[in-house]
């Protein structure tokens, strides 16, 4: 399951690297014609035709992204030295609570469409929010799977089972898939946790034989876990939006950093950690 998992990213990877090379192809200036100088996103290719990035804004995004977005900070700082960016990461059903009582966040990044749809509501989001990537489910367990797990059906019967809080988004998403399947857990069999690193955690610790989270996270946990593939038509596919919100500080780098995000090398970095990159 371990080698499936590590094919299934280098997959995305070099679907991922096909398809910007197929967007350089078409966006390449016809023979004789002018380069306009314009990237992919539209933005000039010489930064010194625009004035330089400068202030400071927080960027709130859901706690499957940390390592993801933590890469996308420092490319992004190392383009523009005179913008910092802090990051705040949680839940995005947490992320949407501080924001909704006055949090001072810019950009706000989420792991599904609801937590953004309750700030679009409220009028606290400038624009439409964009999707940035998609992310899908996977169970995990103790390296070499002692619980011999091979499936969602396997859970009901395994033992203490990790899941994100129910008012999460990865918790949504595995009750999803679960109901896919057909299966129950029972309750007092159910160990939540606060956001999905809470919840891988309490599977590498022993605290829970199995559980279910992104598969980006168990990428991410290297052989700490062990990955069991749940198949496509009883999986979740998590949409990822971002946007920025309407109290921005600086506004125009809020703007900035969410291009930089959809661009190609934000694209590149998000693919990296096992993200499907958008189409």
């Amino acid at each position: 399951m371990k080698k499936n998992l590590r094919l299934l990213i280098a997959l995305l990877a070099a679907l991922a690297l096909f398809v910007a090379g197929c967007g350089s192809d078409d966006d390449s200036p016809a023979s004789g014609s002018p380069d306009t100088g314009q990237g992919t996103d539209g933005t000039s290719s010489t930064e010194a035709d625009e004035p330089a990035l400068e202030g400071t804004i927080t960027v709130s995004a859901a706690t499957s992204l940390t390592a993801a977005f933590t890469d996308l900070r420092e490319a992004f700082v190392a383009a523009h030295p005179d913008v910092e960016v802090e990051l705040n990461f949680d839940a995005s059903s947490a992320l949407a609570a501080q924001v909704l009582e006055g949090a001072p966040v810019d950009v706000f990044a989420s792991a599904d469409e609801a937590n953004m749809t309750k700030l679009t509501d409220e009028a606290l989001v400038a624009g439409e929010p964009v999707t940035f990537a998609r992310n899908e489910l996977v169970i995990v367990t103790k390296p070499g799977n002692p619980a011999g797990i091979g499936g969602l059906a396997d859970l009901a019967e395994a033992g203490v089972i990790a899941l994100c809080g129910e008012e999460v988004p990865c918790g949504r998403y595995a009750q999803e898939a679960l109901t896919n399947a057909g299966v129950t857990i029972a309750q007092s069999s159910v160990t939540r946790g606060q956001n999905v690193g809470a919840t891988l955690t309490a599977v590498t610790e022993g605290d829970a034989v199995a559980g279910i989270v992104y598969l980006t996270d168990a990428a991410g946990a290297g052989d700490a876990v062990e990955a069991v593939t749940i198949p496509a038509d009883l999986n979740v596919i998590a949409t990822y939006p971002i946007g920025a919100l309407t109290s921005a500080g600086a506004a125009d780098v809020a703007q900035a950093f969410i291009d930089f995000v959809l661009s190609a090398e934000g694209q590149a970095i998000l693919v990296e950690y096992g993200f499907v990159p958008v189409e």
